[in-house]
């Protein structure tokens, strides 16, 4: 049995991407990745390229174009108005296809361990308590040094519930996730490579967190590849400095792939 290769160390990894591939189908993150973050997830300024480089990919990779976030998809569709791509929200609790439906894995995460983490941003004003479907999010980017608290707490109360082993703490960028195992970015990528618009096409997955390396996975083990963006250890192929490089990145494949644009209807015709 080959042994599983690690993470490759941030310092190490500095080789840039290769342009987007005609035939990729892009799954790309949105917090860190596309949009800078913010001190609360409601404050967020989305830069003014973002909307119409995805209106553009999308029409160039003939739909397969999805955002997979930790938010759920009706937050992305809030900040890409009046763009709605397929996506999955929620780190895959969410998930939405070319054909425009939404389905949703039921799940509600232990009233324990959500009443461990209201209690916490109760008592410590500064932290951030943000309910999600299928889980919720316990922000500490205006508290840094309770990282220690909130980790703590959610595993210690999480650890002594019998439905334990069905969920999941996970650690971001001054936050924790609690999610359900079963679901994940890299679950979500692989779902929505079912798609027929995505179906056949190279995997490629741009994220700048730990939540984005099961996606990142994901698509290297389908044969594609994943570029994680700014810091961090990561087992991505590629990487890109920032978000101003995933701008010039995914410009350049603007400029590169043209737009598919349908036909027209015909005209009718005239007596």
């Amino acid at each position: 049995m080959t042994a599983p290769v690690p993470p490759l160390p941030q310092q190490a990894l500095r080789a840039g991407p290769p342009p987007l591939p005609a035939q990729a189908a892009l799954f790309i993150d949105f917090d860190g990745t596309l949009a800078p973050l913010a001190p609360r997830p409601q404050d967020v300024v989305v830069p003014i390229w973002v909307q119409p480089t995805l209106q553009h990919l999308h029409a160039a990779l003939g739909g397969a174009l999805a955002i997979v976030s930790g938010r759920p998809v009706e937050q992305i569709d809030g900040f890409l108005a009046p763009l709605q791509l397929p996506a999955a929200g929620v780190h895959g609790v969410e998930r939405r296809g070319s054909d425009g439906r939404l389905q949703v894995l039921g799940g509600e995460p232990p009233a324990a361990l959500v009443a461990a983490a209201q209690a916490l941003a109760q008592q410590h004003p500064g932290l951030l308590y943000e309910p999600k479907t299928g889980g919720f999010a316990l922000h500490y980017r205006n508290r840094p040094l309770l990282a220690t608290l909130c980790h703590d707490t959610l595993h210690i109360s999480l650890g002594g519930l019998p439905e334990a082993a069905a969920w999941q703490v996970m650690g971001g960028h001054y936050v924790f996730e609690v999610k359900q195992r079963r679901v994940s970015k890299g679950v979500a990528l692989a779902a929505l490579q079912a798609d027929p618009c995505f179906a056949g096409r190279v995997p490629v997955y741009v994220g700048d967190d730990v939540t984005d390396e099961d996606g990142i996975a994901a698509a290297q083990a389908a044969g594609g590849f994943g570029i994680r963006v700014g810091p961090g250890d990561t087992q991505a192929h590629y990487w890109l400095q920032d978000i101003d490089a995933v701008a010039r990145w995914l410009g350049e494949a603007v400029q590169r792939l043209p737009a598919v644009v349908a036909d027209p209807p015909p005209h009718p015709s005239h007596p």
